[in-house]
């Protein structure tokens, strides 16, 4: 079944011009890239996406990094996307991350690890309801 899931390629990646080579690795694994923009996220903006995680002790440092910087969101469609995507990002920790993801080659740390990939499909419906309207996605 083809789904959707919502990625961005983070502060850290952007600032080193890893865009294009993260994209190269995202859609040599298969992935249609159905929606794509370059856009500064506010800490505002960060505060109420990041939200399911204000009780944990590293959510205001994770927000503040979040608007550092420009981002890239993007949606992205394939059979199997959420786990496909989530295995291509790597472990949140690029130490543990496995060879040929896209943290093991890119991310700098645990805090910047250069991508976010949805985790469920409620949750990408809801991360590309944020930053997409309707017509913003090509199929």
């Amino acid at each position: 079944m083809i789904e959707k899931t919502f990625s961005i390629i983070k502060p850290d990646a952007t600032r080193r011009n890893l865009t294009g080579e993260i994209n190269g690795m995202i859609e040599a694994a298969g992935f249609k890239i159905v929606a794509q923009k370059r856009i500064r996220i506010t800490l505002e903006q960060a505060r109420i996406f990041y939200e399911v995680h204000s009780s944990k002790p590293f959510y205001d440092d994770l927000c503040v990094f979040l608007s550092s910087g420009p981002v890239i969101v993007q949606i992205l469609e394939k059979e199997n996307a959420i786990d496909d995507y989530r295995a291509l990002m790597g472990a949140t920790n690029p130490a543990n991350a496995t060879e040929g993801t896209i943290r093991h080659k890119f991310a700098l740390s645990v805090d910047q690890n250069s991508v976010h990939g949805s985790d469920a499909q409620e949750t990408a419906a809801s991360e590309m309801k944020f930053f997409f309207s309707d017509i913003e996605i090509i199929e």
